[in-house]
């Protein structure tokens, strides 16, 4: 999809295969990820530097997936974020929700739902503004 290029997406998932896969295949459409394994890293280098769009799981090291989407929104409300999860409960879709994400992936998933969900959020925020 043309449009995706210099679009930078920020990966916070400690399962290191599925971060890998994640990393090539959203690279090979079109765009630039930085994986990182543990929620503290995410949050520094989401301080650091410019993202364009998060996608986190909530089962990590030294910070939870919700603590750092929290952290996130109160430094930019407007980015978007999908989370990842092996958990589907109810309970933390609402939370997820209530804390300001644009989706929610329950693991296992498929490649192709996740970038056409990617897509459909990116669609929606360049129309809107």
């Amino acid at each position: 999809m043309p449009g995706n290029n210099n679009l930078k997406i920020l990966l916070v998932e400690d399962d290191v295969n599925l971060g890998f896969l994640l990393v090539d295949f959203l690279e090979s459409n079109g765009f630039e990820v930085k994986l990182y394994r543990d929620g503290e890293s995410g949050f520094r280098v989401f301080q650091q530097n410019s993202f364009d769009f998060c996608i986190l799981d909530i089962m990590l090291p030294r910070m939870d997936g919700f603590t750092l989407l929290s952290k996130i929104k109160e430094c930019n409300r407007e980015i978007p974020v999908i989370l990842l999860s092996a958990r589907s409960l109810k309970e933390d879709k609402i939370k997820g929700f209530s804390l300001g994400i644009d989706d929610y992936l329950t693991k296992p998933f498929d490649d192709e739902e996740l970038l056409y969900r990617i897509r459909a959020i990116l669609k929606r925020i360049v129309n809107s503004s």
